[in-house]
């Protein structure tokens, strides 16, 4: 049986797929679509940041292909030690014939095939080979003589060294994929896939970390963040993984001696940076100490500590808590990024403190000149957003502010943003109360107004005084006389008039607004809601006046005169009060006082890798430059009895090797010559 002279074995076809160019230029491609990927898509945040973000459908596609971490994926990982096995194959392909160019003097060139060179001139003129010789060394030509018979061949060269930009360029991409396998932390993959690290998934202190989750601090490569409060150290970072995180051990501890930060006059951060120390885990002494800025960071043993964030470290707070549903206050002293039960009536709650924040900068665009409903809505759209609004520009520090969550026992939670200082737009002043119900939602904002001693109290028993169904019908009753005194009721309607106003007001506190609109919705005609909305509007206007005076007899205050402010006081007390049916929990958590912690971010890496891109970068930068800056040219003199051939070639077939060979040939001939072309 014969062989089929075009079998070739399985090895050797692998061989050539792996060591060939088309191989390598798509490995290449997909890297640098995941590359787009990875620098246009955030990369290793919490995954509930991309469930937000993305939606749990979207999210179901994305995390399993590891687009929320390319540059440590393992099919990214795997792309690259394919790119480093394809290019050193391809090297080791093509070294031994580009080495051998490079020593070649190609002095074995035939007349035949010198006179087939588009650059190529014969004359008589017989030249001397001394003479020819010394013009080459003066030109920077290095040459080998060939003699045979009669027939003396000079084959000469420069610029063979653009051969290795081949070789410097795919060295260069071997290295650099190689720095980036080092920084990718290919052995902790390794340990992830055979189940001896798995990263851990509960809140639990760090201290409680069990082995197959902690990191030794001679790990390969890391890029960890930890946050410290002033006076804090750390021997620690956290390294994100997916669902859950890895402990990474230092080879020392950092202490936060100092946080530093410098605002504008907006308000916006303008400096920010951290003196601290490092110490030696053994002895505690400090080893090193330094200021760690924004792209300054402090190196330490390979590990380079950078400014990362900033932030609240556990600031301790003052809350006035009021009793929605009594009107009652008691004092309320937690700390911010702490947890602790709170019983709100019969309900328990668990309270759960975020950060404090005591500069807020946000656009509020032009001031409002609107109606209180209509700048509330705009206000909150303000808030809640971090776009540009069209107009004129109004950034405004609105002062101190806190976020935290209300949890009931089944587990549901409504997270609160509570700010201290008023709020004051057109002389008047409010308390800026927002909540919502899921994480993904803006903040809904209530305004709730302040009297002039810039307290909340006068609308709390304005508020207490509206919802008592016990004094409604006392209100009722003076909004009745005043209508009556004013001409605006009969005397027999009067009663009718109360009772329509206490039920008005009956309708109102059972849900606000919205209730009354539900109401009208139910039991009026279509065509006659709008004029019986307006009348119920109206009404309730008038009674707000009198529910005033209730409260403040109630209470045992003089009455409050009704002017201008007054009656805006009125009707923006109006709108909160049916807001805060919406409000969620039975109290309200005013922020009173704190004694701020500053707290510093800072993010430690060890890249070894590094170093080994820059010198990757360097060698491609060599590799390109020989390849498109260095013209290697070859040059024949064929001296015999009949007279002198001169050829030559480049790499590159331009005007400037025209002008070269003009040059050569009437250096040597010292005669005027044409170039023949066959």
């Amino acid at each position: 049986m014969t062989p089929n002279p075009h079998h070739t074995s399985f090895s050797r076809a692998l061989y050539e797929l792996l060591s060939s160019m088309r191989f390598a230029i798509s490995l290449l491609t997909i890297l640098a679509i995941a590359s787009i990927i990875g620098t246009v898509l955030k990369q290793n945040e919490p995954y509930v940041n991309y469930r937000v973000e993305f939606g749990e459908f979207w999210f179901g596609i994305f995390e399993p292909i590891g687009l929320f971490d390319v540059y440590h994926a393992s099919w990214f990982l795997l792309i690259l030690a394919f790119l480093v096995l394809s290019t050193s194959l391809c090297i080791w392909r093509h070294l031994p014939g580009v080495l051998r160019e490079i020593k070649s003097y190609r002095e074995k060139a035939s007349l035949n095939s010198l006179r087939l060179m588009s650059h190529h001139v014969e004359a008589a003129q017989i030249l001397k080979q001394n003479d020819v010789e010394q013009h080459l060394s003066r030109s920077g030509y290095r040459y080998k003589i060939r003699q045979q018979a009669e027939v003396t061949l000079i084959a000469a060269k420069k610029g063979s060294w653009q051969k290795l930009g081949y070789l410097f360029a795919h060295a260069a991409i071997v290295i650099i994929c190689i720095g980036g396998l080092m920084d990718g932390n290919l052995p902790l993959k390794l340990l992830e896939l055979t189940g001896q690290k798995t990263p851990e998934i509960r809140d639990i202190p760090q201290s409680q970390i069990p082995t197959g989750s902690r990191l030794q601090s001679n790990n390969l490569s890391f890029r960890g963040n930890v946050t410290l409060p002033e006076g804090g150290s750390a021997s620690v970072v956290f390294l994100n993984a997916g669902n859950g995180y890895f402990v990474q051990e230092l080879p020392f501890a950092i202490k936060l001696k100092k946080f530093h930060i410098e605002h504008y006059s907006t308000g916006m951060p303008k400096l920010f940076a951290s003196d601290i120390d490092v110490l030696d885990l053994q002895s505690g002494k400090v080893i090193q100490s330094g200021t760690v800025k924004v792209n300054h960071p402090l190196i330490v043993d390979g590990v380079a500590i950078y400014q990362a964030s900033f932030g609240d470290g556990g600031s301790g707070l003052e809350f006035v808590q009021w009793d929605l549903n009594t009107g009652k206050t008691q004092p309320l002293q937690t700390r911010s990024q702490t947890s602790q039960p709170l019983t709100l009536g019969k309900t328990q709650y668990q309270l759960e403190v975020g950060d404090l924040r005591p500069f807020n900068i946000e656009n509020l665009g032009k001031a409002q000149t609107e109606t209180s409903t209509m700048a509330v809505d705009q206000l909150q759209q303000a808030m809640a957003s971090a776009q540009s609004v069209k107009g004129e520009h109004n950034l405004r520090n609105l002062g101190p502010m806190i976020q935290f969550k209300l949890r009931d026992d089944t587990g549901q939670a409504i997270e609160y943003q509570n700010y201290m200082a008023p709020f004051t737009e057109n002389g008047a002043s409010y308390l800026m109360t927002g909540m919502r119900r899921e994480v993904s939602a803006p903040f809904s904002f209530t305004r709730i107004p302040m009297d002039k001693d810039y307290k909340i109290d006068t609308f709390m028993r304005l508020r207490q005084t509206l919802l008592d169904a016990g004094l409604q019908t006392e209100i009722a009753r003076r909004t009745a006389a005043k209508a009556r005194a004013g001409g605006g009721v009969s005397a027999q309607g009067e009663a009718q008039f109360a009772e329509v106003t206490r039920n008005v007001l009956a309708q109102f506190a059972n849900g606000g607004l919205p209730a009354i609109d539900r109401f009208l919705s139910e039991k009026v005609p279509q065509d006659k809601r709008s004029t019986v909305a307006q009348t119920y509007l109206k009404v309730l206007q008038g009674a707000m006046i009198d529910a005033m005076d209730v409260a403040q007899d109630k209470a045992g205050l003089p009455m409050i005169a009704v002017d201008e402010t007054q009656y805006r006081f009125l009707m923006d007390s109006l709108v909160a009060i049916s807001q805060l049916f919406d409000y969620g929990a039975p109290t309200l958590l005013q922020l009173s006082g704190f004694d701020e912690v500053k707290a510093s971010g800072f993010q430690l890496t060890r890249s070894p890798g590094k170093n080994v891109v820059y010198l990757g970068s360097l060698l491609l930068i060599i590799g390109v430059f020989c390849m498109f800056y260095i013209r290697e040219n070859r040059l024949w003199i064929r001296l015999d009895q009949n007279g002198t051939l001169i050829a030559m070639s480049s790499n590159r077939k331009n005007p400037e090797l025209d002008r070269e060979f003009e040059h050569h040939a009437g250096q040597l001939l010292q005669t005027k010559t044409q170039e023949s072309s066959e």
